[in-house]
C-alpha cells in the first residue's frame, strides 16, 4: 500500500517552515495519541505522524524526500529507512537537539520542542509518563551574550541548591556554537537553559543574520561598495545602482553555525536609504534637475 505524503501527514505545505513544521508535528501528537484518540487506527496515525516528522524536520531527510519521495528511505535510498518501527520520539533515531554530556558528546533528539520524549506526557496529560522514569535533572538558567551564543564559548559556573549534591561544586562547561535563547544543554546531572541576550546590530533569524545599513539617496542611485560588519568581522558588498529601501542583500555562509552540523546561514543586510531632511539651495537645484530630466 502506498504511503500517504508526508506534508499531507502533517497538514503543511512544502514551504512551510521549521518552526511551522514542529508545531503541526506537536497539534497532530497531541491529538492523536492513542491514550487520547480512541478510534480505530489511531496508533497507526500516530506513529505516520512521528515517520513524517521525522523526516521534515531534518533538513537533510527533507531534501532527499521532496526530491525522491517515499524511495529514498527504502532500502539503498541512502538513508536506510524511515522507519516507524522506533515509535517515533519513543525510540529515538532521526532526530536532533542541543544535547551535551559532560564529557563533550553529542546526545538525544529534539521531540518536537520538547526537551525529551516524557514531556510530552507531562505537556498533554498534566502527569507523568506511563513507563515510568527516573528523577528530572534539574535544570539552570545560564545568561550568555549574543556573540557568545552565536560563536561558542567555555564558562566557569558554580552549581548552588542542587537536590543531587552538586551544590557548591565548580564545573567548567561547553557551550557550542549556533545556541539560541531558550535552547537547553543536557549535562551528565543537570541542564543548562540558555538566556541569550539581544546584540545592537544583529538580529538572529533562525541561522540567519540579520543587519540593516544605511547609505545615502545618491548611493542608492549610483551604486557604491560598502563595508558591512558581519559575525566574523568586516566584508565589503557591492550595492548596485538604483537600488530600493528593503532591499536585502544575502552574504552566503555568514550566519550561524548548526548546532548539529558544519553548515551555516547566511546574513541578510537589509538597505536603509536616508534622506537628507536640510538641503542646500544648490542641492535642491541639482535634485529639481534631476526630477525634471
Amino acid at each position: 500500500m502506498a504511503k500517504t505524503d508526508y506534508y499531507q501527514v502533517l497538514g503543511v505545505s512544502k514551504n512551510a517552515t521549521e518552526s511551522e513544521i514542529k508545531s503541526a508535528y506537536r497539534q497532530k501528537a497531541r491529538k492523536h495519541h492513542p491514550d487520547v484518540d480512541k478510534a480505530e487506527g489511531a496508533e497507526k496515525r500516530f506513529k505516520e505522524i512521528n515517520e513524517a516528522y521525522q523526516v521534515l524536520s531534518d533538513s537533510q531527510k527533507k531534501s532527499a524526500y521532496d526530491q525522491f519521495g517515499h524511495s529514498a528511505f527504502e532500502p539503498g535510498g541512502g538513508f536506510g529507512g524511515a522507519s516507524s518501527s522506533a515509535g517515533g520520539p519513543f525510540g529515538g533515531g532521526g532526530f536532533r537537539t542541543y544535547s551535551w554530556s559532560s564529557g563533550g558528546g553529542q546526545q538525544g533528539g529534539d521531540f518536537g520542542g520538547f526537551a525529551d520524549p516524557f514531556d510530552i506526557f507531562e505537556a498533554f496529560f498534566g502527569g507523568q509518563s506511563p513507563f515510568g522514569r527516573q528523577q528530572r535533572l534539574p535544570r539552570y538558567a545560564i545568561n550568555i551574550d549574543f556573540m557568545e551564543a552565536v560563536l561558542g564559548v567555555e564558562k566557569q559556573i558554580d552549581i548552588e541548591g542542587s537536590p543531587r549534591g552538586e551544590a557548591g561544586k565548580r564545573h567548567k562547561i561547553k557551550i557550542p556554537a549556533g545556541v539560541d535563547d531558550g535552547s537547553e544543554i543536557k549535562f551528565s546531572n543537570f541542564i543548562l537553559v540558555c538566556q541569550v541576550s539581544t546584540h545592537p546590530k544583529f538580529k538572529r533569524r533562525g541561522y540567519d543574520i540579520v543587519s540593516e545599513h544605511d547609505i545615502s539617496f545618491s548611493k542608492a542611485a549610483l551604486g557604491t561598495v560598502e563595508e558591512i560588519e558581519t559575525i566574523d568581522g568586516s566584508v565589503k558588498i557591492k550595492i548596485p545602482a538604483g537600488t530600493q529601501p528593503g532591499t536585502q542583500i544575502r552574504l552566503r555562509g555568514k550566519g550561524v553555525k548548526h548546532v548539529s552540523s558544519n553548515s551555516r546561514g547566511d546574513h541578510y543586510v537589509i538597505i536603509r536609504i536616508k534622506v537628507p531632511s536640510k538641503l542646500s539651495r544648490e542641492q535642491k537645484n541639482l535634485l529639481e534637475e534631476l526630477e525634471n530630466s
